[in-house]
């Protein structure tokens, strides 16, 4: 999924953001990369309440590999880049990178599992899902 078009989130960097020497402490990258996969969804008609309450079935993470590259600062202006990599019956990758202007702080790919709200057990990604995330 090569072609698939790339989502932007901007992201400011708080102060609590930030560890004792003033850059993002490492946890908080995740966090960044959660709110724009989740505006994503969004972005895409796919809020995750509903998917739960109507679609049944609930996206965690299943896997995550993180490429710490440049530390992020505090009221800096930082832009989070998602990209549907793989889409497969029950799961999906999706490749994210934090931005500063054309710098590169972070590169990421994340295996998103699809799963049942009990027991959380693999669940089929319902087909009118599918046909949102794809190009």
């Amino acid at each position: 999924m090569n072609d698939s078009p790339h989502f932007d989130w901007p992201v400011r960097v708080y102060w609590e953001d930030t560890d004792a020497g003033g850059v993002v402490y490492y946890a908080n990258y995740l966090k960044f990369l959660e709110r724009a996969r989740t505006e994503w969804l969004s972005a895409l008609g796919l809020e995750q309440d509903f998917l739960v309450r109507d679609a049944g079935v609930l996206f965690v993470v299943r896997r995550l590999e993180a490429d710490y590259l440049r530390p992020a600062r505090f009221n800096e202006r930082l832009l989070v880049r998602s990209r549907l990599s793989e889409l497969g019956r029950a799961s999906l990758v999706m490749v994210q990178d934090i931005l500063r202007g054309s710098e590169h702080l972070l590169g990421a790919r994340v295996q998103v599992a699809c799963v049942e709200p009990v027991g959380f057990r693999p669940a089929r990604i319902p087909g009118f899902v599918t046909e949102r995330l794809q190009p």
